[in-house]
């Protein structure tokens, strides 16, 4: 194939960042020295092409090590792996951690979402504008101005998944010893001073899980337990015993086990995991990949982030479990770029777990070959779309597929792919350890199992919480403390920013499958936000329109023009001024909800309508809006 590469030539330190991730280049062809070999003739020209899932790793190496993607940089990757200019700038400007326009090296990321707006977020993005200067706007369409070594930016972020500390900010220095942290409780001084260079201390995330050592917890047992940088401690409390339990089992034991105790997966979208990993482990092409999910980006969502900071090893293993179970040898954990901290424990449970035999050519001398690499997002909320991970783990856009063909069959790569999140992975650790029927026995007979949610918002012990399926909202507010202040509760959202709203008359609902789809809410991932009476409800819904309409990824119109058109329509009702009075605002609003529902490729454009719908309609939020 040939290039058209681009006349803009990488710098030194460019080329180095690149070549320190992908090794020297071998030829002049790509980008190395010229000899005379290479005017006549070229090789491995298949090998070089198959590089191209190297793609976003390439772009994110530069990115740690200069703080932006120049033309010469991006001209020497497409050099380096093949890739045409054209599709290397689409990728590099899909992702919002990425920039293709000059930024400073130091950069902070203030989260302003829901949960952080409930920690006054909002007025403190208005006290650095006020004092640090306006904050950033990256994007193709930025002023390309140059930058001191000592300068730094600030920018308004998504759910930074920190809301037990919120409001959270994440810093990012680029250099030839990168710095990535995600910081909790931040206030203004403490921003000022990241801002200036000092990466304060005061502002590290020190959370604690609420349960901590509760003797009933079974998912989380071990967090905030055992050194989770230990694999001999993970061991002493049970660790690997699932393994060994898989190991005897047999593949058709192991999915017999999971399949018996009715394991649904926690995702979202509640699809029996038995039966996934069957259809994947009877597919005839090979090879199978795995996929563990952990791009959780939901605002409100943060339980995935307790489990891989907390214990990683429980993560390898149940990894290790299902890609015996699937006939998979090959495992991929996509994880959000913003979780450094995560990334940092479960590379080092992964390099630990390798030397120690648990993973590699041969786990645990039984001729089972599995493995396992980490892939980092480049911050965009459509990726954690089971397809889309896809596509981005290739080089690509990271935007959905249509399905058919589903992923069991084609998945990434072309080949059947087993994809589960965090939560849904190690579920399956503790159903070897106690078997099928007894995990079964756990919950309702719809809901099996233990489940974790993620309380947040207005509550006086925010934090991830693992109780029995069956368990009341009532009891889960009650759990974390109740309303902080003791104040008035004004509305719950399940489910995150897909999810939707309920009102306080509805506590006593039952958080199961059953039971919320009776009571027409959803479990989504695990997100009980609470807001106290002095939430301003309008600016949230509005934070939330603004999101679906951020984070769309615009393959599809329903969801490019509906989400746009949706913000534009309540922000015409917060302005006084709805068309064709309120009425006639909502009936808009419901017809661009359902066109979104109807016609959307994936589930964040037939669900971004789930919380205004459910504002209107079930808090009547705004005068005039009737319930259907």
């Amino acid at each position: 194939m040939d290039l058209h590469l681009m006349d803009a030539v990488a710098t030194e330190e460019e080329r180095e960042a690149l070549d320190q991730f992908l090794g020297a280049p071998e030829s002049g062809w790509e980008g190395g020295l010229r000899d005379a070999r290479d005017a006549h003739t070229a090789e491995g020209g298949h090998e070089a092409r198959a590089q191209r899932h190297l793609l976003l790793p390439a772009l994110q190496a530069i990115q740690s090590r200069i703080g932006w993607l120049s033309e010469g940089a991006l001209n020497y990757v497409c050099q380096r792996l093949t890739v045409p200019p054209a599709d290397a700038y689409g990728v590099a400007t899909f992702y919002a951690l990425l920039s293709t326009v000059p930024r400073p090296r130091r950069v902070l990321h203030v989260c302003d979402d829901i949960a952080c707006r409930c920690k006054g977020a909002a007025e403190l993005c208005e006290q650095l504008e006020r004092t640090v200067g306006p904050a950033y706007h990256h994007g193709p369409e930025g002023d390309h101005v140059a930058f001191g070594e000592n300068d730094a930016v600030w920018l308004r972020s998504p759910c930074l998944g920190l809301c037990d500390q919120a409001p959270a900010a994440f810093v990012t220095v680029a250099g030839a010893k990168p710095v990535e942290r995600l910081f909790g409780h931040a206030d203004l001084a403490g921003l000022q001073r990241l801002v200036a260079g000092e990466l304060a201390a005061s502002l590290e995330p020190r959370g604690r899980l609420p349960q901590a050592g509760d003797p009933s917890l079974r998912l989380l047992r071990r967090v905030d337990v055992i050194d989770p940088t230990s694999l001999d401690e993970y061991r002493a409390h049970g660790g690997y015993e699932s393994l060994r339990t898989a190991l005897r089992l047999g593949p058709e034991g192991v999915i017999r086990e999971v399949t018996d105790a009715k394991l649904m997966g926690r995702g979202g979208a509640a699809f029996p995991t038995g039966r996934k990993w069957e259809a994947v482990a009877r597919q005839p092409a090979r090879p199978h990949y795995l996929i563990c999910n952990a791009d959780e980006s939901e605002p409100g969502t943060f339980k995935d982030r307790v489990i891989m900071e907390g214990d990683p090893f429980s993560l390898i293993e149940a990894m290790t479990i299902a890609g015996f179970a699937t006939g998979c040898e090959q495992g991929f954990i996509y994880i959000r770029g913003e979780y450094p901290l995560a990334t940092e424990r479960l590379q080092h449970a992964i390099d630990t777990a390798r030397a120690r035999s648990l993973l590699g050519e041969d786990v645990m001398g039984h001729g089972f070959r599995f493995d396992i690499e980490i892939r980092r997002g480049g911050g965009a909320y459509i990726c954690g779309e089971e397809t889309a991970v896809f596509n981005s783990i290739e080089g690509l856009r990271g935007e959905p597929r249509n399905k058919p063909p589903f992923p069991v069959q084609v998945g990434v790569f072309g080949k059947p792919t087993l994809i589960n999140n965090v939560e849904t992975l190690v579920n399956v650790v503790e159903i070897l350890r106690i078997g099928g029927p007894a995990y079964a026995a756990i919950g309702t007979p719809g809901s099996t199992g233990p489940r974790l949610f993620c309380l947040c918002g207005d509550v006086t012990r925010p934090g991830v919480y693992e109780v029995p399926f069956g368990t009341t909202l009532r009891q889960m507010l009650d759990l974390a403390g109740g309303v902080a202040g003791g104040r008035q509760l004004q509305a719950v959202l399940l489910g995150g920013a897909a999810g939707l709203f309920v009102r306080p008359d509805e506590l006593d609902m039952p958080l199961t499958f059953e039971g919320t789809r009776a009571a027409q809410a959803t479990l989504g991932s695990g997100v009980i936000m609470a807001f106290d009476d002095r939430v301003n409800m309008v600016d949230i819904l509005l934070r939330i329109a603004a999101f679906f309409r951020d984070e769309s990824c615009g393959q599809c119109v329903p969801c490019r023009v509906g989400t746009v058109r949706q913000e534009e329509a309540l922000h015409r009702i917060l302005a006084g001024r709805p068309r064709g009075g309120m009425d006639g605002e909502a009936a808009l609003l419901e017809e661009i909800g359902v066109a979104m529902k109807d016609a959307s490729i994936c589930g964040l454009g037939q669900t971004a309508y789930s919380a205004v719908e459910s504002a209107i309609k079930r808090l009547h939020l705004f005068n005039g809006a009737r319930p259907a």
